[in-house]
């Protein structure tokens, strides 16, 4: 007797079916479509995840820099006084400061101009 594979082959293609469920048009219907289109779904996934990390850095990073040259400094000279006075705060949480606790934040900038200043005089 001849055996074949509907049943594994149906369950294979059920699963990538549901995957591409909410494409636009054959990409969600026809089966080349689907698997290109569930492939590159795939490939911009992995890829994304990472790229994410990387544009919430660069606004962190944004926010900083607003908020430190509303009170007299630059980026790069904020980022080295808090290096100095050994304050490690990450830049999520120094965001986050300056957004939500701008008093909280004002403090940390102060001491960020202490550390240049105590650099400068030696």
């Amino acid at each position: 007797m001849r055996i074949k594979c509907g049943k594994t082959s149906r369950k294979r293609k059920k699963r990538i079916f549901r995957e591409a469920k909410g494409f636009r048009g054959g990409r969600s219907r026809l089966w080349r479509q689907v698997v290109v289109a569930v492939i590159r779904a795939r490939v911009y996934a992995y890829r994304d995840r990472r790229v994410r990390k990387r544009e919430f850095r660069s606004l962190w990073i944004i926010r900083i820099n607003a908020a430190v040259r509303a009170r007299g400094l630059s980026y790069s000279a904020f980022i080295n006084g808090l290096k100095l006075a050994n304050l490690t705060l990450n830049r999520k949480s120094l965001s986050e400061l300056a957004i939500n606790e701008p008093a909280v934040f004002d403090q940390v900038v102060e001491i960020a101009k202490e550390a240049l200043a105590k650099k400068a005089k030696a």
